[in-house]
C-alpha cells in the first residue's frame, strides 16, 4: 500500500467543529478535484486507523489541503485530528473517487459533504465559468456553514443555504422534491450529490421521480 508521511503546515477552525488542515504535499502526488485519499495519524498505534477525507486544494497548489469535521466527545479518530498541531505528522495513502467534475449542474451537498465539491467549484472558478452551476447546501444551524463566506462570493445567487434549524428564527428548510423540481431540467446539466449516506440515497430517490437518469447524477461509489 503506497504512504507518504507529511507534515502539517498549518491548522485552523472554520468552524465550531470544522477543521482545516495545510500539509506537505508529496514529490509526483497527483489527484483531481473531487478526490480522496486515507488518511491515518503518524503516532504509535494509530497508523493503521485509516480515515477517507476529500483534496479541497487545487491540483498545482504547492501544498494540500483537507476540510475534517471533527466529532467530539468520543475519543475517535477525527477527535484526535483535531488536537494535532503544526509539525506533527499524518500518513497518506493512494489516491481515489468517482465525485468529478463532467459539466455545468446542480451540487446537493449535506454538511461535511461539501469537501469534494470545494475543490471542483475552485477549479471551475480557475477556467470558467460558475455561472451555470448551482450549489444547494443542507446544514442544521447558520454556525455549521462551512467557508460560507468563500462560497458566496463564488456563487453569489447561485448558493442556496438550506438551513432545518436557523437560529434567526425563520422557517424551517430541507432539499426536498419541491425544492429539486424548482433545479431541475432536460437541458443535459448534472446534478452532483455528497453528504451523509441517507441524504444521498434520499437524493437520488428524489431526483429518479423528477426524471433524471443516473447518468446525470454524480456521486461517490
Amino acid at each position: 500500500m503506497e504512504k507518504h508521511v507529511v507534515k502539517i503546515l498549518s491548522t485552523n477552525y472554520l468552524t465550531h467543529n470544522v477543521k482545516h488542515f495545510v500539509v506537505e504535499k508529496p514529490a509526483g502526488y497527483t489527484y483531481t478535484a473531487g478526490q480522496a485519499t486515507d488518511v491515518s495519524i503518524n503516532q504509535a498505534g494509530l497508523e493503521d486507523e485509516l480515515r477517507p477525507f476529500t483534496f479541497t486544494s487545487l491540483t498545482d497548489s504547492e501544498h494540500l489541503e483537507f476540510v475534517i469535521k471533527v466529532y467530539k466527545g468520543h475519543d475517535g479518530i477525527t477527535e484526535k485530528l483535531g488536537q494535532l498541531k503544526p509539525g506533527d505528522e499524518l500518513i497518506l495513502h493512494e489516491v481515489f473517487g468517482a465525485i468529478n467534475y463532467k459539466g455545468p449542474g446542480i451540487f446537493i451537498a449535506g454538511g461535511a459533504g461539501i469537501t469534494p465539491f470545494l475543490a471542483i467549484l475552485r477549479s471551475i472558478q480557475q477556467t470558467a465559468d460558475l455561472s451555470k452551476c448551482t450549489l444547494l447546501f443542507a446544514n442544521h444551524t447558520e454556525d455549521d456553514i462551512i467557508l460560507k463566506d468563500e462560497l458566496r462570493q463564488m456563487l453569489n445567487s447561485h448558493l442556496i443555504n438550506v438551513l432545518s434549524h436557523p437560529k434567526s428564527g425563520a422557517q424551517k428548510k430541507y432539499i426536498n422534491k419541491e425544492l429539486l423540481s424548482q433545479f431541475t431540467s432536460s437541458d443535459g446539466r448534472y446534478y452532483y450529490v455528497c453528504g451523509p449516506d441517507q441524504l444521498t440515497a434520499d437524493m437520488i430517490n428524489i431526483l429518479h421521480e423528477l426524471n433524471v437518469k443516473d447518468d446525470r447524477i454524480v456521486i461517490e461509489q
